[in-house]
């Protein structure tokens, strides 16, 4: 039987009888098979294209760079590590494997100013993927004045300059998870605008949906213009304090006595020393997040709150520590800065007795530093300035020196 050039492919010779279906053009007919061949070709390149920005590097290769950044939590450098080697190995497994790897979204738990945050920016600018932060408090459910939680994913796009493709492999970190608990464990039968709704409303999307996000940002409508985003490739990390989560715990594995004979300052005791890694999952259920939120943040770590040695090391020793970035503000000057001992450790000390963490440290040494700052650079003569215990508590001012170590100020 013989065939024209009309019933043949051009790419691989299978008649039309071989195939299901012969698309014919101007120069000749292609069949079916050889177009969804040619398709996965052209699709692998794109996402090898996209691929190519994400440094894929070992869990050692990755808490490394965290430890240049990021002092102390190593518990939880380690497990972020893991979790995020796992998750980007999950979008580069072959298609054709019957094994679907589950998303590694991460829970951090953690008082104010240990890191949370902090380290969520620096993996996300190691591994050189988008990065977006969120704040949950902004957050009302559908129908209320405020943010849709869309909007969280419209802040990852903008920060892929747009690219949907790269935003779907990009990192979300959504801040103060804690505060949209309920304030109870029964479920609400009237509509809660910042707790269970806003729960409900994220669980599609940390899970993984396509979700259409308004470029417009604000409120959807019929007529707004939206782009379709898969979330199932974006890893989410979710951080919160959880304030008062420790009464929770105790009331599981303590029981509480009355009586004359109660020793209650060993029990406020035991509170203050509150380890959060006893932290279980039904403790966060009576804390007010809905089961089905924790089920999708199914790695847990906790950070620690920062001793007085931790605090000091992360002035010092980073790569952008706070004492670093000062004494390089003022090089510009042609000015050495140095602090004494004293003074590093009374910064250490005030932000641990004022409770405000790392995160505090910049507002005390910038009030301490803020005369000379001002002074130094009409200062011609300067060449020297050191920080005092006494210019951080404000008592006396630092000491300038000119030429030769001769102090003029």
């Amino acid at each position: 039987m013989a065939f024209n050039n009309t019933e043949i492919c051009f790419l691989c010779g299978k008649t039309k009888i071989e195939v299901k279906r012969l698309l014919s053009g101007k120069f000749g007919c292609v069949c079916d098979e050889c177009i969804s061949d040619a398709y996965e070709i052209l699709d692998s390149e794109d996402e090898e294209a996209i691929d190519s920005n994400i440094k894929l590097s070992t869990p050692s290769q990755i808490k490394a760079h965290l430890d240049q950044y990021v002092i102390g939590q190593d518990d939880a450098k380690r497990t972020l590590s893991v979790a995020v080697y796992n998750h980007y190995k999950r979008l580069k497994q072959d298609k054709k494997s019957d094994v679907e790897i589950q998303k590694s979204n991460i829970l951090m738990i953690g008082s104010t100013g240990s890191g949370k945050t902090y380290l969520a920016q620096c993996l996300a600018k190691f591994l050189g993927v988008p990065f977006a932060i969120a704040d949950a408090t902004t957050l009302t459910q559908a129908g209320y004045v405020g943010e849709d939680v869309e909007n969280i994913l419209l802040r990852l796009l903008e920060n892929a300059d747009y690219n949907v493709q790269l935003a779907e492999q990009g990192i979300i970190y959504i801040d103060e998870i804690d505060k949209i608990a309920r304030k109870g464990e029964n479920t609400s039968t009237t509509r809660d605008v910042s707790g269970e709704g806003v729960q409900q409303a994220l669980l599609k999307i940390i899970e993984g949906t396509v979700s259409k996000v308004p470029l417009s940002g604000g409120r959807k409508h019929p007529q707004a213009e939206c782009v379709e985003i898969d979330t199932s490739k974006i890893l989410f990390i979710c951080g919160g304090a959880f304030d008062g989560i420790e009464k929770i715990n105790h009331k599981e594995v303590e029981n509480n006595p009355i009586g004359f004979g109660v020793d209650f300052k060993q029990r406020v005791l035991s509170n203050d020393t509150f380890d959060l890694s006893e932290i279980q999952q039904h403790d966060l259920v009576k804390y007010g997040l809905m089961p089905e939120l924790i089920g999708r943040l199914p790695i847990v770590t906790t950070l620690n709150p920062l001793s007085e040695e931790d605090l000091l090391r992360i002035l010092t020793e980073p790569r952008n520590a706070l004492v670093k970035q000062y004494q390089e503000l003022l090089a510009m000057d042609k000015v050495k800065l140095e602090f004494e001992e004293s003074a590093l450790h009374r910064v250490a000390e005030l932000a641990i007795n004022k409770n405000i963490g790392a995160r505090g440290l910049r507002s005390i040494i910038e009030k301490a530093m803020q005369k000379v700052m001002f002074d130094v650079p009409d200062m011609a003569n300067a060449k020297k300035v050191v920080v005092t215990a006494g210019a951080i508590d404000g008592t006396e001012e630092a000491i300038v020196y000119g030429a030769r170590n001769k102090k003029i100020a």
